[in-house]
Protein backbone atom coordinates (compact mmCIF):
# COMPACT_ATOMS: atom_id res chain seq x y z
CA UNK A 1 0.00 0.00 0.00
CA UNK A 2 2.89 2.33 0.77
CA UNK A 3 4.15 2.03 -2.79
CA UNK A 4 0.72 2.77 -4.26
CA UNK A 5 0.48 5.93 -2.16
CA UNK A 6 3.98 6.95 -3.20
CA UNK A 7 3.03 6.63 -6.88
CA UNK A 8 0.04 8.93 -6.34
CA UNK A 9 2.18 11.33 -4.33
CA UNK A 10 4.78 11.60 -7.09
CA UNK A 11 2.45 11.86 -10.09
CA UNK A 12 -0.79 13.50 -8.94
CA UNK A 13 -2.01 16.32 -6.76
CA UNK A 14 -3.92 13.88 -4.54
CA UNK A 15 -2.97 14.90 -0.96
CA UNK A 16 -1.80 11.49 0.28
CA UNK A 17 0.51 11.00 3.26
CA UNK A 18 2.95 8.11 3.51
CA UNK A 19 3.84 7.12 7.06
CA UNK A 20 6.98 5.37 8.22
CA UNK A 21 10.44 5.16 6.75
CA UNK A 22 10.76 5.28 2.97
CA UNK A 23 13.72 3.55 1.36
CA UNK A 24 15.14 3.94 -2.14
CA UNK A 25 13.73 0.49 -2.83
CA UNK A 26 10.22 1.60 -1.84
CA UNK A 27 10.51 4.59 -4.15
CA UNK A 28 11.71 2.49 -7.08
CA UNK A 29 9.03 -0.17 -6.54
CA UNK A 30 6.31 2.49 -6.49
CA UNK A 31 6.98 2.94 -10.22
CA UNK A 32 5.05 -0.29 -10.80
CA UNK A 33 1.92 1.60 -9.76
CA UNK A 34 2.46 4.56 -12.09
CA UNK A 35 -0.26 3.18 -14.43
CA UNK A 36 -2.67 3.23 -11.46
CA UNK A 37 -1.92 6.91 -10.90
CA UNK A 38 -2.46 7.41 -14.62
CA UNK A 39 -5.79 5.58 -14.37
CA UNK A 40 -6.92 8.05 -11.70
CA UNK A 41 -5.94 10.93 -13.95
CA UNK A 42 -7.63 9.28 -16.94
CA UNK A 43 -10.83 8.63 -15.02
CA UNK A 44 -11.00 12.28 -13.97
CA UNK A 45 -10.53 13.51 -17.53
CA UNK A 46 -13.03 11.01 -18.95
CA UNK A 47 -15.64 12.22 -16.44
CA UNK A 48 -14.95 15.84 -17.35
CA UNK A 49 -15.30 14.98 -21.04
CA UNK A 50 -18.55 13.13 -20.41
CA UNK A 51 -20.10 16.05 -18.52
CA UNK A 52 -18.74 18.68 -20.89
CA UNK A 53 -20.02 16.89 -23.99
CA UNK A 54 -23.60 17.62 -22.93
CA UNK A 55 -22.93 21.34 -22.59
CA UNK A 56 -20.20 22.40 -25.01
CA UNK A 57 -18.84 21.72 -28.50
CA UNK A 58 -15.78 19.53 -28.98
CA UNK A 59 -13.31 22.45 -28.94
CA UNK A 60 -14.32 23.56 -25.46
CA UNK A 61 -14.49 19.97 -24.25
CA UNK A 62 -10.94 19.43 -25.53
CA UNK A 63 -9.77 22.51 -23.67
CA UNK A 64 -11.36 21.38 -20.42
CA UNK A 65 -9.92 17.88 -20.81
CA UNK A 66 -6.46 19.33 -21.40
CA UNK A 67 -6.81 21.58 -18.37
CA UNK A 68 -7.77 18.57 -16.26
CA UNK A 69 -4.70 16.69 -17.45
CA UNK A 70 -2.43 19.57 -16.48
CA UNK A 71 -4.05 20.31 -13.12
CA UNK A 72 -4.31 16.68 -12.02
CA UNK A 73 -0.53 16.24 -11.98
CA UNK A 74 0.34 19.77 -10.94
CA UNK A 75 1.95 20.61 -14.29
CA UNK A 76 5.36 19.47 -13.09
CA UNK A 77 5.98 17.39 -16.22
CA UNK A 78 5.60 20.56 -18.27
CA UNK A 79 8.27 22.12 -16.07
CA UNK A 80 10.59 19.22 -16.86
CA UNK A 81 9.78 19.60 -20.56
CA UNK A 82 10.74 23.28 -20.49
CA UNK A 83 14.00 22.63 -18.61
CA UNK A 84 14.93 19.82 -21.00
CA UNK A 85 14.38 21.91 -24.12
CA UNK A 86 16.23 24.88 -22.64
CA UNK A 87 19.18 22.54 -22.07
CA UNK A 88 18.94 21.08 -25.57
CA UNK A 89 19.10 24.59 -27.01
CA UNK A 90 22.61 25.21 -25.61
CA UNK A 91 25.04 25.76 -28.45
CA UNK A 92 28.07 23.52 -28.63
CA UNK A 93 31.51 24.86 -27.71
CA UNK A 94 33.27 21.89 -29.27
CA UNK A 95 34.02 20.36 -25.89
CA UNK A 96 31.47 17.55 -25.22
CA UNK A 97 32.21 17.34 -21.48
CA UNK A 98 31.89 21.09 -21.01
CA UNK A 99 28.72 21.21 -23.10
CA UNK A 100 27.18 18.43 -21.02
CA UNK A 101 27.94 20.22 -17.76
CA UNK A 102 26.40 23.44 -19.10
CA UNK A 103 23.26 21.61 -20.20
CA UNK A 104 22.83 19.94 -16.83
CA UNK A 105 23.39 23.26 -15.05
CA UNK A 106 20.74 24.95 -17.19
CA UNK A 107 18.35 22.08 -16.48
CA UNK A 108 18.68 22.75 -12.75
CA UNK A 109 18.14 26.48 -13.18
CA UNK A 110 14.72 27.54 -11.87
CA UNK A 111 14.19 30.08 -14.64
CA UNK A 112 12.60 29.18 -17.96
CA UNK A 113 14.10 30.37 -21.23
CA UNK A 114 12.47 31.20 -24.55
CA UNK A 115 12.92 27.69 -25.96
CA UNK A 116 11.34 26.19 -22.85
CA UNK A 117 8.32 28.46 -23.19
CA UNK A 118 7.99 27.57 -26.88
CA UNK A 119 8.18 23.87 -25.99
CA UNK A 120 5.34 24.24 -23.48
CA UNK A 121 3.18 26.26 -25.88
CA UNK A 122 3.70 23.85 -28.78
CA UNK A 123 3.06 20.82 -26.56
CA UNK A 124 -0.21 22.26 -25.28
CA UNK A 125 -1.23 23.30 -28.79
CA UNK A 126 -0.52 19.88 -30.29
CA UNK A 127 -2.34 18.13 -27.46
CA UNK A 128 -5.35 20.37 -27.93
CA UNK A 129 -5.47 19.74 -31.68
CA UNK A 130 -5.10 15.99 -31.31
CA UNK A 131 -7.57 15.83 -28.43
CA UNK A 132 -10.12 17.75 -30.46
CA UNK A 133 -9.58 15.38 -33.37
CA UNK A 134 -9.99 12.29 -31.17
CA UNK A 135 -13.08 13.67 -29.42
CA UNK A 136 -14.76 14.78 -32.64
CA UNK A 137 -13.80 11.65 -34.63
CA UNK A 138 -14.85 9.01 -32.12
CA UNK A 139 -18.18 8.09 -30.60
CA UNK A 140 -19.00 7.32 -26.98
CA UNK A 141 -18.23 5.12 -25.17
CA UNK A 142 -14.96 4.52 -27.07
CA UNK A 143 -14.14 8.24 -26.89
CA UNK A 144 -13.94 8.12 -23.10
CA UNK A 145 -11.86 4.95 -23.18
CA UNK A 146 -9.26 6.72 -25.36
CA UNK A 147 -9.09 9.62 -22.90
CA UNK A 148 -8.90 7.28 -19.91
CA UNK A 149 -6.02 5.30 -21.41
CA UNK A 150 -3.89 8.27 -22.45
CA UNK A 151 -2.26 8.92 -19.02
CA UNK A 152 -2.19 5.18 -18.28
CA UNK A 153 0.10 4.62 -21.26
CA UNK A 154 2.18 7.75 -20.67
CA UNK A 155 2.80 6.85 -17.02
CA UNK A 156 3.62 3.26 -17.93
CA UNK A 157 6.10 4.53 -20.52
CA UNK A 158 8.31 5.87 -17.75
CA UNK A 159 9.03 2.32 -16.57
CA UNK A 160 10.85 0.96 -19.65
CA UNK A 161 12.53 4.36 -20.08
CA UNK A 162 13.97 4.21 -16.56
CA UNK A 163 14.80 0.51 -16.93
CA UNK A 164 16.82 1.04 -20.12
CA UNK A 165 18.23 4.44 -19.17
CA UNK A 166 21.09 5.60 -16.98
CA UNK A 167 21.04 8.27 -14.30
CA UNK A 168 23.31 11.22 -14.94
CA UNK A 169 22.82 12.83 -11.53
CA UNK A 170 24.59 11.75 -8.35
CA UNK A 171 21.49 12.38 -6.27
CA UNK A 172 17.83 13.27 -6.59
CA UNK A 173 14.51 11.51 -6.96
CA UNK A 174 15.15 10.55 -10.58
CA UNK A 175 18.32 8.69 -9.62
CA UNK A 176 16.45 6.70 -6.94
CA UNK A 177 14.03 5.43 -9.57
CA UNK A 178 16.50 4.84 -12.39
CA UNK A 179 19.17 3.08 -10.33
CA UNK A 180 16.80 0.78 -8.45
CA UNK A 181 14.11 -0.18 -10.95
CA UNK A 182 14.08 -3.92 -11.70
CA UNK A 183 12.49 -6.30 -14.20
CA UNK A 184 9.78 -7.26 -11.71
CA UNK A 185 8.73 -3.62 -11.34
CA UNK A 186 8.40 -3.19 -15.10
CA UNK A 187 6.52 -6.51 -15.34
CA UNK A 188 4.03 -5.54 -12.62
CA UNK A 189 3.49 -2.13 -14.20
CA UNK A 190 2.92 -3.79 -17.57
CA UNK A 191 0.40 -6.16 -15.99
CA UNK A 192 -1.50 -3.17 -14.61
CA UNK A 193 -1.39 -1.54 -18.05
CA UNK A 194 -2.88 -4.68 -19.63
CA UNK A 195 -5.52 -4.88 -16.89
CA UNK A 196 -6.66 -1.27 -17.34
CA UNK A 197 -6.76 -1.71 -21.10
CA UNK A 198 -8.75 -4.93 -20.73
CA UNK A 199 -11.32 -3.14 -18.56
CA UNK A 200 -11.57 -0.27 -21.06
CA UNK A 201 -11.90 -2.77 -23.90
CA UNK A 202 -14.62 -4.76 -22.12
CA UNK A 203 -16.64 -1.69 -21.15
CA UNK A 204 -16.10 0.60 -24.14
CA UNK A 205 -13.88 -0.48 -27.02
CA UNK A 206 -14.94 -4.06 -27.75
CA UNK A 207 -18.56 -3.01 -28.29
CA UNK A 208 -17.62 -0.86 -31.27
CA UNK A 209 -14.37 -2.27 -32.62
CA UNK A 210 -14.22 -5.96 -31.64
CA UNK A 211 -10.82 -7.57 -32.07
CA UNK A 212 -9.48 -4.32 -33.53
CA UNK A 213 -9.12 -3.05 -29.97
CA UNK A 214 -6.64 -5.84 -29.24
CA UNK A 215 -4.61 -4.91 -32.31
CA UNK A 216 -4.60 -1.29 -31.16
CA UNK A 217 -3.11 -2.33 -27.81
CA UNK A 218 -0.19 -4.11 -29.46
CA UNK A 219 0.40 -1.12 -31.75
CA UNK A 220 0.45 1.28 -28.81
CA UNK A 221 2.64 -1.03 -26.73
CA UNK A 222 5.19 -1.42 -29.53
CA UNK A 223 5.24 2.30 -30.38
CA UNK A 224 5.72 3.28 -26.74
CA UNK A 225 8.47 0.74 -26.11
CA UNK A 226 10.39 1.83 -29.20
CA UNK A 227 9.93 5.45 -28.14
CA UNK A 228 11.36 4.63 -24.71
CA UNK A 229 14.41 2.90 -26.20
CA UNK A 230 15.08 5.79 -28.57
CA UNK A 231 14.56 8.35 -25.79
CA UNK A 232 17.01 6.56 -23.49
CA UNK A 233 19.64 6.63 -26.24
CA UNK A 234 18.88 10.24 -27.18
CA UNK A 235 19.21 11.54 -23.62
CA UNK A 236 22.36 9.48 -23.07
CA UNK A 237 23.93 11.07 -26.15
CA UNK A 238 22.87 14.61 -25.21
CA UNK A 239 23.17 14.63 -21.41
CA UNK A 240 24.96 11.43 -20.47
CA UNK A 241 21.75 9.87 -19.15
CA UNK A 242 18.36 10.61 -17.65
CA UNK A 243 17.24 13.16 -15.07
CA UNK A 244 13.88 13.85 -13.46
CA UNK A 245 13.36 16.62 -16.02
CA UNK A 246 13.98 14.36 -19.01
CA UNK A 247 11.54 11.83 -17.57
CA UNK A 248 8.92 14.56 -17.37
CA UNK A 249 9.69 15.69 -20.91
CA UNK A 250 9.38 12.14 -22.22
CA UNK A 251 6.05 11.80 -20.41
CA UNK A 252 4.66 14.91 -22.09
CA UNK A 253 5.90 13.88 -25.54
CA UNK A 254 4.52 10.36 -25.08
CA UNK A 255 1.03 11.80 -24.56
CA UNK A 256 1.28 13.53 -27.93
CA UNK A 257 2.54 10.27 -29.40
CA UNK A 258 -0.45 8.41 -27.94
CA UNK A 259 -2.92 10.91 -29.40
CA UNK A 260 -1.12 10.75 -32.75
CA UNK A 261 -1.48 6.97 -32.90
CA UNK A 262 -5.16 7.13 -31.88
CA UNK A 263 -5.84 9.82 -34.48
CA UNK A 264 -4.24 7.73 -37.25
CA UNK A 265 -6.14 4.67 -36.04
CA UNK A 266 -9.47 6.50 -36.15
CA UNK A 267 -8.81 7.93 -39.60
CA UNK A 268 -7.51 4.82 -41.34
CA UNK A 269 -8.44 1.67 -39.42
CA UNK A 270 -11.97 2.28 -38.11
Amino acid sequence: MKQVLLAFQFLTIVPVRVNGDISDRDIARSAAFFPAAGAFQGLATACIALLSAYLFPSEITSGLVLLTFIVSNGGFHLDGLADTFDALAVKSTGDPAKDRDRKLAIMKDSTTGAIGVIAIVMTILLKFLFLNNVISSSLPPARYAYLFLMPVFSKWGMLPLMFHGLSVRRDGLGKMFIDNIRTGTVALGSLLLISFYAVADMLCLHTDYGTGAIALFFVLFAVFYIFCLLSAKFFKDRFGGLTGDTLGAAGEISEILYLLVISIWLQHFI
